[in-house]
């Protein structure tokens, strides 16, 4: 009998396992037992995510209760100060969200371990601050981003607020594979509620006084606040939760939010896709800017830590500002802003992914600004600035990641949409001060530092052999070392790998000074290609990173490469 088949029927056979769960894996055909039935999901450095549904391999409250039985373990093993100190938990607007939370407490709390949990939705920013404020030793966050509403998944955090560490994923994995999925998880029954606190108001309060603590400008709103539109949309998420109050706090008048979106909703009625990267996510939005004359339209995804923004160029049409333009946007913003208040902090830095928009980079070097560059995820942004805070040295202004995610403040560790909102709106404010929209703004920028283009690739393998597939082209490229790219001479490489960079002119090799990553990072005049096998699917992602003095330019060259790397690869 085929393992999933065993599997099945021991589900099927257990008291463990609920009447509705049997009934939906009963009616499982064999090809979706086979799915649902097929192995655990993989618990790495992003937790869980995966379809919702009965079996091993989805989200439900069996394996989300698994999770944290090894998350649990590693907390015991640290030690009874660890266990009291405790866990937060949060949860976003998806469905069964708020269950998979409760089922979370209740595991917990059956090992004695302290838990705070939030009474209802909130965005992801604001576990990253309970837990900090509150001095637990990690956190849990029910989420799947901007998923379609199908997914959910399980964030781990730990006690600097930031996501868990490779290390610590690794122990995890470990814990959960010794415990049995059915047999191994304490029950409902077994929780401990004399152990499960609910987070307070004070919380909320606290978290919206430091997000409110980091604008650059606090008169830059109430200037122009009569005369200043907004369009906000949580896109059925959580950010309703925080966002008006803390736009509305900074002085906000004119807060047009979309109703039809307003209401935290698992289903997404209004979106294929609640992404704030698509343009389709704006679309009622914009009907409703233009019945109020709004130049600015803001969303936020299902669990508030990315946001996305459209706004009126020079010809009264909405623009997409892509995360790119706004990191770049905000760095400058914040830059120019403490400049013209002479409030420039001392010892300033910023941090960015190692393949988001070299413009940024550019911008910190000429206003005497450094910059950071850390793998993708943001718990890499948290750690530069958990070191410095340790060293006793800079002031950090910004972290951003061109997927739409931004940070200002060391009171959370991950990207925060509602702190990002409120300066994207503190921005618009200052440039209408001067008469321009923010696509103005990116327009002015592009004149003073060149114009910056980005784009990404995905090429699939989905195939049996697939990651064998994509690892070899990674292999290949090592082995042919490129010396050039569309005709350009590679003149720095970057192999993240073996952790050496390597100065093709000169022959000098250096470090990176970043963990070990099958990542390849080619330097070539006008133009920077990053070649990235994604470590979740069988997906090899490249960016494109190219600039010029003209946009013309700028095109032509991030067009040459793409080409260039397509062929190299038979794509």
């Amino acid at each position: 009998m085929n393992n999933f088949k065993t599997q099945l029927d021991r589900w099927l056979a257990s008291d463990k396992v609920d009447d509705a769960t049997k009934a939906l894996l009963s009616a499982y055909s064999d090809e979706e037992a086979a799915v649902a039935m097929n192995g655990y999901m993989s618990f790495g450095t992003a937790g869980l995510r995966a379809k919702m549904g009965a079996g091993t391999a989805l989200m439900n409250t069996y394996t989300v209760a698994h999770a944290t039985a090894g998350l649990a373990m590693l907390i015991k093993s640290l030690g009874d100060e660890a266990v009291a100190r405790g866990v937060a938990i949060a949860y976003d607007s998806r469905n069964n969200s708020e269950i998979f939370s409760k089922r979370c407490a209740e595991v917990l709390s059956a090992f004695g371990i302290k838990v705070y949990l939030y009474p209802a939705l909130r965005p992801t920013p604001c576990l990253s601050f309970a837990l900090r404020e509150l001095g637990c030793i990690a956190g849990i966050n029910i989420t799947a981003s901007h998923n379609p509403k199908e997914y959910n998944g399980y964030k781990a955090y730990w006690e600097d607020g930031a996501q868990i560490a490779p290390e610590q994923a690794d122990v995890i994995c470990k814990y959960i594979a010794d415990i049995d999925i059915l047999d191994g998880v304490p029950a409902s029954s077994e929780a401990k509620p004399e152990l499960i606190e609910m987070i307070g108001e004070n919380i909320d309060k606290r978290y919206i006084e430091e997000v409110l603590a980091q604008r650059v400008n606090p008169d830059a709103i109430s200037a122009v606040a009569d005369n200043f539109n907004i369009v906000y949309t949580p896109l059925h998420g959580a950010g309703i939760t925080m966002v008006p109050e803390v736009l509305r706090a900074a002085g906000v008048k004119n807060l047009a939010i979309v109703s039809e979106q307003e209401k935290p909703d698992g289903e997404f009625p209004t979106l294929r896709f609640p992404n704030p990267e698509f343009p389709e996510a704006f679309e009622i939005g914009r009907k409703i800017a233009d019945e109020i004359g709004s130049e600015l339209i803001v969303a936020t995804d299902p669990d508030a830590d990315r946001v996305g923004v459209m706004a009126k160029d020079k010809t009264g049409t909405f623009r997409c500002i892509n995360g790119n333009q706004m990191g770049s946007l905000l760095l400058d913003y914040i830059i120019t802003a403490y400049k013209e208040t002479g409030t420039m902090p001392a010892e300033p830095y910023a941090v960015k992914s190692i393949v988001s928009t070299a413009m940024a980079e550019k911008i910190c070097t000429e206003n005497g600004v450094v910059m950071h560059d850390v793998l993708t995820g943001f718990k890499f942004i948290g750690e530069v600035i958990k070191n410095h805070l340790a060293e006793g040295r800079g002031t950090f202004l910004l972290g951003f990641e061109e997927s739409y995610g931004y940070l200002k403040g060391t009171y959370a560790r991950d990207k925060d949409a509602v702190v990002a909102s409120l300066l994207i709106c503190e921005m618009a404010a200052f440039y209408k001060a001067k008469n321009m929209t923010l696509c103005d703004a990116l327009d002015e920028l592009f004149e003073r530092y060149g114009y910056y283009l980005e784009k990404t690739e995905s090429f699939y393998f989905d195939t049996p052999d697939g990651n064998e597939r994509m690892a070899a082209v990674t292999q290949g490229l090592r082995d042919n070392v490129p010396t050039g790219i569309a005709g350009k001479a590679v003149k720095i490489i970057r192999d993240y790998k073996t952790g050496k960079i390597t100065n093709v002119e000169t022959g000098d090799v250096t470090e990176t000074g970043l963990p070990s990553s099958d990542i390849l990072y080619y330097v070539c005049d006008g133009c920077i290609t990053v070649v990235r096998p994604s470590g979740t699917e069988p997906k090899l992602k490249m960016y494109f990173m190219a600039n010029g003095k003209t946009l013309d330019e700028a095109q032509a060259n991030i067009q040459a490469a793409v080409s260039a790397m397509k062929s190299s690869i038979g794509m």
